[in-house]
């Protein structure tokens, strides 16, 4: 993948939903002109859907970066199903007004990538994270340390991108994948990490440390 992906402010993904929604839009004022305001708005939540904007990396070298906006919905020692271990669970839920470009958490290599066929259930809830579909990456990072961060569709995302492969190499704050619509990302941790949020926190992609090694 491109580490220079070139932030058009508007992400690639949404380009073909945004030019039919503006095109009925346009047609619809066209034909039906005191018709047309709905329309328009479904046109402007597209648009804000899908804006991808740049961020700022921190510098912190032990720094675990948030991979999606949203609101932090669970910190806490669990299992990592994925890499099977025992870790550090930190949730990020994100609603249909957040940014849903999502962004790699750490530097490292792709151990693995699984992907998993499943519900869409609300990914507010726990069980969303076993349940639903989702898209597994595990990373191992220059340290040594081993993080595993999950894309989980939700009640409405129906759809999950990744760009990435198995032996691909990540930046902090890479742009590696998607999520159409309100999900969730799960970040699997060591337990020796330390939490640098708490629940019903709002945090942004790449630019809000989650945790430190």
């Amino acid at each position: 993948m491109n580490n220079k992906y070139p932030h058009p402010i508007i992400a690639r993904e949404g380009w073909p939903f945004l030019s039919f929604s503006i095109a009925l839009a346009c047609v619809a004022t066209y034909f039906l002109a005191a018709w047309s305001f709905p329309f328009w708005i479904v046109a402007i939540f597209v648009l804000q859907f899908f804006r991808d904007p740049p961020r700022n990396i921190p510098e912190n070298p032990d720094a675990v970066i948030s991979p999606a906006d949203g609101r932090i919905v669970v910190v806490e020692k669990t299992q990592d199903p994925y890499a099977g271990r025992e870790a550090l669970k930190i949730s990020v839920f994100m609603n249909v007004f957040n940014v849903h470009s999502n962004r790699a958490p750490v530097d490292g290599k792709i151990e693995k990538v699984e992907y998993f066929p499943g519900k869409f259930v609300n990914a507010d809830l726990d069980k969303a994270s076993i349940e639903n579909e989702r898209n597994a990456l595990i990373i191992s990072t220059p340290n040594g340390q081993l993080v595993t961060c999950v894309q989980v569709a939700g009640l409405i995302a129906r759809r999950i991108l990744c760009y990435v492969n198995a032996g691909d190499l990540l930046s902090r704050g890479q742009r590696y994948g998607f999520i159409r619509f309100g999900s969730r990302v799960d970040v699997y941790l060591p337990l020796t990490a330390r939490p640098k949020v708490t629940v019903g926190d709002k945090v942004s992609a790449t630019e809000t440390i989650l945790a430190e090694f």
